[in-house]
C-alpha cells in the first residue's frame, strides 16, 4: 500500500519582514516595535494622519534610516548590510516630488537611467517604453517644472520602475492630484502588481486603503490593526448604527457624551453611531435618545475601521 505523504501548502514567502522595529528621535518615539509580514506580490497600504509614522517607517524599510531596535529583511535578506545589494531590486517615490525641474521629462528619465547603469539602446528602449507606458510622450520635452500635478506623478511613478524593481515603495504618492489621476495612477499600481512587483504604499485616503490587499492602521508610531480591509471590516469590535432625522447636531452631542459611544459623524441626512462592542443591544441603547427617528445597523466601512482602531483621536 503506497502511504503518501500529504502535500504541505507552499511556505509563504515574504518580501518585507520586520520585527520589533523602532525609531527614536531624542526623546520621541516615531515608530514603536513594528512587525510586518508583508507577502511578495500583493499591494500593502499604510493607512494613518500626518506624524503616525508613515514615511519614517519607510524610510528604515529602505535602509535611509537606521532603527534603534529592530530587525528587517528585504526580499528574503537582512537589510542591514545589504543595503547596496538591495538598491537595484527596490524603488522608491518619495511624498514630495524629487525629481529636477529644470530638465525635461526625457532628460529626467536619462538621468535615472544612468543612476541605475542603463546605457544605449537598452537605456533608450526603456525610456520610449515608460514615455508610451505612462503617457508622457506628449511631454518629453517638457520641463519637469512646469507639468501638472498628474503629469508630475506618471513621471515620478516611471523614474521609480525604470529599473523594474521587484518592492515599490511610494509614500502618499496621490496627495498634491485629483481624483480622477488618483484613479488611474492605481490601475498602473494594480498592472505592476500584476506582474509580480510588491507595493507599499503609505496613504490618508480611506478609499485608496480599500484598494489595498491588505494594510496597517498606524497611530502615533504603533501598528493599531493589520489585515485586509474586508476582514478588518468583518471583524470590526463595535456596530454601525444609522440615524435618520431632524435636529442631528444636538443628537450628536448627547450621544457623544455617553461612554458607550466611540464616535458620532453626520454624513448627509444621516447621523453614523459607533457603539461599543459590550453592548449587548446597540439598536435600543441608541433608541433611548432618538425614538422619533429611523434607526439601523448598517455594514461598517473603512472609516469606522480606522476611527475603532484608533478610539475616534482623529475624528472631528
Amino acid at each position: 500500500m503506497n502511504h503518501a505523504t500529504p502535500s504541505q501548502p507552499p511556505e509563504m514567502t515574504y518580501a518585507i519582514e520586520s520585527k520589533g522595529l523602532t525609531k527614536r528621535f531624542g526623546n520621541s518615539i516615531a515608530v514603536n516595535q513594528l512587525d510586518l509580514a508583508i507577502p511578495k506580490g500583493c499591494i500593502y497600504g499604510f493607512l494613518g494622519p500626518n506624524g503616525c509614522g508613515k514615511s519614517t517607517t519607510i524610510r528604515l524599510l529602505t535602509g535611509l534610516l537606521v532603527p534603534s531596535e529592530g530587525e528587517v529583511s528585504i526580499l528574503g535578506a537582512p537589510l542591514a548590510g545589504h543595503e547596496e545589494s538591495l538598491k537595484n531590486r527596490i524603488g522608491y517615490m518619495t511624498q514630495k516630488f524629487s525629481l529636477y525641474d529644470n530638465l525635461t521629462v526625457r532628460e529626467n528619465l536619462n538621468f535615472v537611467g544612468a543612476i541605475y547603469g542603463f546605457s544605449g539602446r537598452r537605456k533608450k528602449a526603456r525610456i520610449e517604453e515608460l514615455l508610451s507606458l505612462y503617457d508622457l510622450e506628449q511631454q518629453a520635452k517638457q520641463f519637469a517644472g512646469s507639468m501638472s500635478g498628474g503629469q508630475k506623478q506618471r513621471l515620478a511613478l516611471a523614474c521609480a520602475t525604470l529599473h523594474s524593481p521587484e518592492l515599490l515603495f511610494l509614500d502618499e504618492p496621490t496627495s498634491a492630484v485629483d481624483p480622477e489621476n488618483r484613479r488611474e495612477f492605481w490601475e498602473r499600481l494594480f498592472d505592476l502588481s500584476s506582474t509580480g512587483t510588491t507595493i507599499l504604499v503609505s496613504t490618508h485616503y480611506m478609499d485608496e486603503a480599500e484598494r489595498c490587499h491588505a494594510l496597517a492602521i498606524m497611530e502615533q508610531g504603533h501598528k493599531r490593526a493589520d489585515g485586509s480591509p474586508q476582514m478588518l471590516m468583518d471583524t470590526m469590535p463595535a456596530a454601525v448604527v444609522e440615524i435618520r432625522g431632524d435636529q442631528l447636531r444636538q443628537l450628536k452631542q448627547r450621544l457623544t457624551e455617553q461612554k458607550q459611544i466611540l464616535s458620532a459623524a453626520q454624513i448627509g441626512s444621516n447621523l453614523r453611531i459607533l457603539v461599543k462592542k459590550d453592548v449587548t443591544d446597540p439598536l435600543a441603547f441608541i433608541q433611548q435618545f432618538s425614538a422619533d427617528r429611523e434607526i439601523a445597523l448598517t455594514r461598517p466601512s473603512l472609516e469606522d475601521v480606522f476611527v475603532t482602531s484608533t478610539g475616534g483621536r482623529h475624528v472631528g
